[in-house]
C-alpha cells in the first residue's frame, strides 16, 4: 500500500468553510494530512454575516471522506484570543503544524466595483481590509511559532491575482485592489522571516474559480457550468476550487518547496510544474489567458488555455 505524501502532516486551513478554502482542505486530506478547518459558519453556532449554508463541519467531513482527518473548529480570525486558543489546541493535540493556509476572505458583499475612492463607503471598505488582511496577520502571529519548530513548514497566502498581474492592472476597487496586493506582500515578507527557520511562504492565486457563490451568480451548476458563457464568454477559462486545492497539496508534498519561497504563483502555473489537473482533466491557465487574450488582444479561445 502506497503511503500518501502528506501522511503525518498537520495543516491549518483558515477560512475553510467554502470555495477555495474548502477544497484546499479536502485536497490536503486526500494527500493524507490532518486538517484543521476553520471558519465562522457552523451547524451548532449559526452562520456568519454571509448567511450561506456551507459549514466548517461539512468541510471536515469531506476531508475525512477524502482520506485525511478533518477537524472543524469555529474561529473568528479577527479575534486574537480565538486564534491563540486554536493554535494552543493544535499544539496540545498534534505537537506540530506543517502547513498554514491563510484563506480568510468573506468580503464579497462589501465590495463596490468601478467607483473611485471618493465614492466608496468607508465602513465597508475598511471592513474589507480587516477581513482580508488583519485576519491573515493575526493567524500568522499565533501559528508561526508552532510551524517553525520543525524545518520545512509551509505558509500559503491565498489571494486573487499574481503579484505581476496585480502590479499591472487596476482591480476595479481601491479596497479590493489594496486587499489583494497586501496578501501577496504578506507572503513576501513572511518568506524573509521564515527562511532562517527552514520555512517557505508562497502567494497563490486561483484563476476564475467556480465557487458555490460564482455558480449561483451565473445561474448554473457544476454539471452545466459552460452555460455561463452565455453571460460572459470568458467564463470558459474558469476552474473548480479543487484545482487550487491540488496546487496547495502539490506544494506541501514537494521536498524542494523552498524554491518557491517569496514567490507569487497561480494554480495554472503550478499545474504545469507539478502535472496535476482540474477534475475534468484540464489545466486552465486563467492569468496567462487574461494577459494574452483579454488584455493583450490575441485572437484565441479559452480552450487553447485549458
Amino acid at each position: 500500500m502506497t503511503t500518501k505524501p502528506l501522511t503525518g502532516r498537520v495543516a491549518l486551513v483558515a477560512g475553510a468553510t467554502r470555495g477555495a478554502g474548502r477544497q484546499i482542505a479536502i485536497q490536503l486530506g486526500a494527500a493524507g494530512a490532518t486538517v484543521y478547518a476553520t471558519g465562522r459558519s457552523s451547524r451548532t453556532a449559526g452562520r456568519s454575516e454571509l448567511d450561506r449554508p456551507e459549514t466548517i463541519e461539512e468541510t471536515a467531513e469531506l476531508v475525512t471522506a477524502a482520506g485525511g482527518t478533518g477537524i472543524a473548529v469555529r474561529v473568528d480570525h479577527l479575534v486574537p484570543e480565538q486564534v491563540r486558543d486554536l493554535v494552543a489546541r493544535i499544539d496540545a493535540e498534534q505537537s506540530r503544524l506543517d502547513v498554514l493556509v491563510n484563506d480568510v476572505w468573506g468580503a464579497d458583499p462589501l465590495i463596490t466595483w468601478e467607483k473611485p475612492v471618493w465614492e466608496q463607503p468607508l465602513d465597508a471598505g475598511f471592513r474589507t481590509l480587516r477581513l482580508a488582511v488583519d485576519t491573515h496577520v493575526v493567524t500568522s502571529h499565533f501559528a508561526l511559532p508552532l510551524l517553525i519548530r520543525r524545518p520545512g513548514g509551509l505558509v500559503v497566502e491565498i489571494g486573487d491575482g499574481t503579484r505581476e498581474y496585480n502590479d499591472a492592472h487596476y482591480r476595479l476597487s481601491v479596497f479590493y485592489d489594496l486587499a489583494k496586493t497586501c496578501v501577496n506582500r504578506l507572503a513576501f515578507t513572511q518568506a524573509h522571516e521564515l527562511e532562517p527557520h527552514g520555512g517557505t511562504a508562497v502567494a497563490l492565486t486561483p484563476g476564475w474559480i467556480r465557487s458555490e457563490f460564482m455558480l449561483e451568480h451565473f445561474g448554473v451548476t457544476e454539471a452545466n457550468w459552460r452555460d455561463g458563457a452565455a453571460t460572459d464568454p470568458h467564463f470558459l477559462i474558469s476552474e473548480t476550487p479543487a484545482f487550487v486545492g491540488r496546487a496547495v497539496a502539490a506544494l506541501a508534498a514537494d521536498p524542494d518547496r523552498a524554491r518557491w519561497n517569496g514567490r507569487s504563483t497561480s494554480s495554472g502555473e503550478l499545474a504545469r510544474v507539478y502535472g496535476f489537473t482540474d477534475v475534468d482533466g484540464s489545466r486552465p491557465d486563467a492569468f496567462r489567458y487574461l494577459d494574452e487574450v483579454v488584455h493583450g488582444g490575441r485572437q484565441a479561445d479559452a480552450a487553447d488555455y485549458r
